[in-house]
């Protein structure tokens, strides 16, 4: 297995304009608070050894069996957004879309390190998402079925599938 490929600016690695990666999308760096902690946010997509350390913690193994394979996903993902500890500049948060920008947003990923759940990085990141792809008509995700995870994305103005009104939605998966 090779080296590892180097954080990059999320920018220089997908096209400006429609897709929404143009300059009034891009992220102030400095650091500052996220939620209590003192982080900052970056559209970039880290390095792998970041990307395998962040996945393991919080025991996402089915990605972290195949590292060629999430690096490749991040690099086709539509948007990436990383927090970072502004102390020490670690990895501790991540969300990714997959989207064609204007009717729908899927929120692939989005994970905290354990060590900084519970801090409102989860909601900053979300939230960045969710202001982001404003225009869009849709947004989808998955997620465990466990009411804490309920709760958060409802907090953040989301509604499961089969609550929608005036009618319940049906959601299909397959996983392979």
């Amino acid at each position: 297995m090779g080296a590892w490929p180097q954080a990059q600016p999320f920018a220089s690695l997908q096209p400006q304009g429609p897709r929404g990666f143009g300059p009034e999308h891009d992220l102030d760096s400095a650091p500052g608070t996220i939620g209590c902690m003192p982080a900052f946010l970056t559209s970039e997509i880290p390095a792998g050894n970041e990307l395998l350390a962040l996945y393991d913690a919080v025991g996402w193994s089915t990605y972290t069996a195949d590292p060629e394979r999430l690096v490749r996903a991040m690099h086709g993902s539509h948007l990436v957004l990383c927090a970072r500890d502004a102390g020490t500049g670690e990895l501790v948060g991540l969300v990714r879309t997959v989207s064609d920008g204007q009717t729908i947003v899927y929120v692939q990923d989005i994970l905290v390190a354990p060590t900084h759940q519970r801090a409102g990085i989860g909601a900053v990141l979300l939230d960045s998402v969710l202001q982001r792809y404003d225009a869009v008509r849709q947004l989808v995700l998955l997620t465990d079925d466990e009411p804490g995870q309920r709760a958060f994305y409802e907090s953040r103005g989301l509604t499961e599938a089969h609550d929608m009104a005036p009618h319940p939605l049906r959601a299909f998966v397959r996983f392979i």
